[in-house]
């Protein structure tokens, strides 16, 4: 049995949530095309007869504006210290700057093994991956480079038998049949919050907390899931709320169908919107929210 954690690191809307999906085989974190839209460190698990990998799903790397991005940010450089590797993945459609380079190398050239996985060839023209690698090699990244793709499985299974063998050999890191360690309730707050970072645009996604008040399973076999939609300004309230209702509906609509999804069960959804101001740079709140702790 070969078995360990690998810390998934890289700049936001790198492509790290979809990738370790696909390599768990099961939804663990949410995706949107949005930077933060990883809050918080999440664990995917996958088992198999003679292995574990246990990915450690961080926050993008961001330039902290608020209390709540600085949180995030230490959450990725604590998750990459106990690990037995990191991946390091890298938007590789968006090209490779000096940059890109330098912030590789800080956590290549650590004590820790480290690989790089280089994402989203399905949309590039792939004669820039060599050419990329290349001046990755040049800047001084010594180490292994995985181009792949991981929505059409593109060289998958090559850099899933790489992370095995980069594994010790031992017994499971997690002994429990999961494939996450987060629970359901925060599930059903990030499902929800997936959804409105997929509806709307500009700054209000990122001021957006989700609190659930109410999860619980009725004797009738439908779960009834009572949600706050957090924002930060009564203006974005309006938004999220649309006119006379439509935009929360829609949003909620979609969110009960993937909450229905995750739990196989019919599900009763009732939101509602309020208002905290400026909760990302109030560090009572950002605790409040369960951001920067287990929740």
């Amino acid at each position: 049995m070969r078995a360990g954690k690998i810390a998934v690191i890289g700049r936001a809307n790198a492509g790290k949530s979809t990738l370790i999906n696909v390599l768990v085989g099961e939804k663990v974190s949410i995706v949107s095309p949005k930077p933060q839209t990883t809050r918080d460190r999440i664990l995917g698990v996958l088992t198999e007869d003679d292995c574990q990998l246990v990915f450690v799903d961080t926050p993008g790397l961001y330039k902290n504006t608020t209390y709540l991005t600085d949180v995030m940010m230490k959450t990725t450089e604590h998750s990459a210290r106990d690990v037995d590797l990191i991946m390091f993945v890298h938007d590789g459609h968006a090209g490779v700057t000096d940059a890109d380079t330098e912030l590789m190398k800080k956590y290549v050239s650590g004590p820790v093994p480290a690989m790089v996985v280089y994402t989203k060839t399905d949309i590039m023209q792939k004669e820039k991956i060599p050419l990329d690698i290349a001046k990755m090699y040049d800047a001084g990244v010594r180490c292994d480079v995985f181009p792949v793709s991981a929505r059409r499985g593109s060289n998958m299974k090559k850099l899933k038998e790489a992370l095995v063998a980069a594994m010790p050999e031992g017994e499971k890191v997690i002994e429990e049949d999961i494939v996450s360690d987060r629970s359901e309730r925060f599930m059903l707050a990030e499902i929800m919050r997936e959804k409105i970072l997929l509806k709307f645009e500009h700054e209000i996604p990122y001021g957006i907390a989700i609190v659930v008040n109410t999860f619980e399973l009725g004797e009738n076999g439908v779960y009834e899931v009572n949600l706050d939609i957090v924002c930060e300004k009564k203006s974005h309230k309006a938004i999220l709320i649309g006119k006379q209702g439509a935009a929360i509906k829609e949003v909620s609509a979609y969110a009960r169908q993937d909450m229905e999804k995750f739990l196989g069960a019919k599900v009763y959804l009732t939101t509602y919107v309020r208002v905290k101001e400026d909760w990302r740079n109030n560090p009572s709140s950002v605790k409040e929210f369960g951001y920067g702790t287990d929740r």
